[in-house]
Formats: structure tokens, sequence, C-alpha cells
């Protein structure tokens, strides 16, 4: 029977340590400094993704083939969806072809869990609508975990369009699951008082509309973008920057030890300023896309039992 990941609500720290622990073996593969063991030696990994992403895609193609598999890729815009093809047809036809798993990433909630419902190889989300990215959720506990070496007792700040956000979701669940507490920080309009009950560990959620209050005492800041494709413009105010930015004035504000993340893309200027975005001291915006290569190798591995 085939084993999924579709989300992270409800997986306990034992199996997130796991996960981690496996990624976190498979990170000089993914830093290009060693060969890993091809366990995925003539597996095929269909990518099937009916939204836009760079960083997703391209480091479950990479991790696909640091374990020696091969990747089929699919885009919503050359497709038959085009045609009038039903997502499920879409992806039947795909698991006619007889591939291992398939990565899938649509505009459906809880379009990943349809599919796992329907086709006979493994199904990984990687980002369902405004639910859940389990992957970028878990890349971003391992780059945590690479600073600090723990979770209990973090204060962590996801700061921004929480409401439609599947990364928050997802950092929600995995962070106050493995000890953290979380402040969910945003303008009342993209931050639903509803949130603070979507963690199990809701005694760990805190939700704020001051960024400013909060800052002293973090040890992780996580700014999200503003997803205008999921209609949050409208939610937005024109002194979005100047409230709910994390300026070079604010990041002089944070203690020294706290680290800056983002799970991309970035609009400089607008959630992270430039010197920020770019500061190596704190930034850890890119070694989370490394740490991508390695958490989705992990997941693979997990999915196709090796």
């Amino acid at each position: 029977m085939a084993r999924h990941l579709l989300q992270l609500e409800g997986v306990d720290a034992e199996g997130l340590t796991a996960l981690l622990d496996r990624a976190r073996s498979h990170l000089p593969a993914a830093r290009g400094e060693a060969t890993p063991a091809r366990s995925m030696d003539g597996r095929l990994v269909a990518q099937l993704f009916f939204e836009d992403s760079t960083r997703t895609r391209l480091s479950f193609e990479a991790a696909t083939a640091r374990l020696g598999g091969r990747s089929m890729a699919l885009q919503g815009a050359g497709s038959s969806a085009s045609k009038g093809e039903t997502f499920l047809d879409t992806a039947l036809n795909v698991d006619a072809l007889g591939v291992d798993a398939m990565v899938v990433r649509t505009s459906i909630s809880g379009g990943a869990a349809l599919l796992a419902r329907n086709v006979r190889c493994a199904v990984i989300n990687a980002g369902d609508g405004r639910r859940e990215h389990p992957t970028q959720g878990l890349l971003d506990c391992l780059t945590i975990r690479e600073v600090f070496g723990r979770f209990d007792g973090l204060r962590v700040a996801i700061v921004g369009d929480i409401a439609n956000s599947r990364v928050a979701r997802s950092a929600l669940h995995a962070l106050t699951t493995l000890g953290a507490h979380v402040t969910l920080v945003g303008p009342p309009t993209l931050l639903p008082a509803s949130m603070a009950g979507v963690a199990h560990h809701r005694d760990r959620v805190a939700l704020s509309h001051d960024l400013d209050a909060t800052l002293g005492g973090l040890d992780v800041i996580m700014m999200l973008r503003v997803q205008l494709e999921r209609a949050a413009g409208g939610g937005v105010a024109s002194d979005y920057r100047e409230l709910f930015g994390l300026t070079h004035a604010r990041a002089a504000r944070l203690p020294g030890h706290c680290i800056v993340m983002h799970p991309g893309p970035v609009n400089r200027g607008v959630e992270v300023d430039d010197d920020v975005a770019d500061d190596v001291r704190r930034s850890q915006i890119l070694r989370q896309v490394t740490h991508g290569v390695a958490v989705r190798m992990a997941v693979l591995e997990h999915c196709l039992g090796r």
C-alpha cells in the first residue's frame, strides 16, 4: 500500500523528528558535497504542478535525481487540463503510466488527499490551496533545528498573510508539536481569529496585530508573501510595509541571535528590506532552499519505503 505525505497536522513529534533526522543525513548531498546511495534507482516520480513554482518543483527534481530516480514534469498550462480534463482524470492517467510517486501542487484545498484516495502510487503534497505545504514546514523546522539544535522554548513569529498561507499552517502544526511557541502576526484582514485554533497545541499559539510589540523576545521571524493570487490584495492597506514589513529599523531591534526566514518568493521592499534579506549573519533564506532538497530526499525515501 502506498505511503503518502499529505499534511503535517496529526503527525506526532516522533514522526517529525524521524523525517528531520533523515533529512539532516542528506544535507551533504543536498549541498553537492557527497554522493548519496541511489535508493531510488529505477523509480519514476511525476511532478504535477498546476500552480507556479520555482523552489519546490526544482528541489523535488533535484532530490529525485540525487537519489538516482527520474522525474516527469507536467505543468497545468501545458497539460490537457487546458482542454477540459479534470484534475483527477489527469492524475489517473499519470498513475496509469506506472509512476512510483506523484508530487502534486494544486489550488484545490484537499486536492492531494483526493488523489491519494484514487491512485495507486504514493502522493506527496507540494501545496494544496490554502491548506498545507508539508515539505515547506519540514524544511523550515530543519533550518531552525540546524541553528538552535532544539525547539523547546523557542519563540517564533510568522508574519504577514496568514489567512491564505499553507506555509503558515504547516509550520504552525510542526513547530508547536515539536515544542516551540508561535505568534502569528498580521493585519486583522489577513489574520482571522480562527487561526488560533488550527494547531493541536493551542496553548503554544498567540495572535497579534502589532509586529513591533513582538520583536524583542524572538528567536525566529518568518516573513510571508502577500498572496495576491488568492485575492489577498483587498485585505492589504497602503501602509502594509510600514506596519508589517521587516525593515532595516525593525531588524535592528531583533535579539542578536534571532534568525530571519522566508519561504519565497521574496517581494523585496515589501515584506523584507534588501539588506535584511541579504544579511548573511541573520538570513536563512538561501539555506532554506538547500534544506528543501534534503527534506524532499527524505520524504521521497519515506514514501517509497527506502
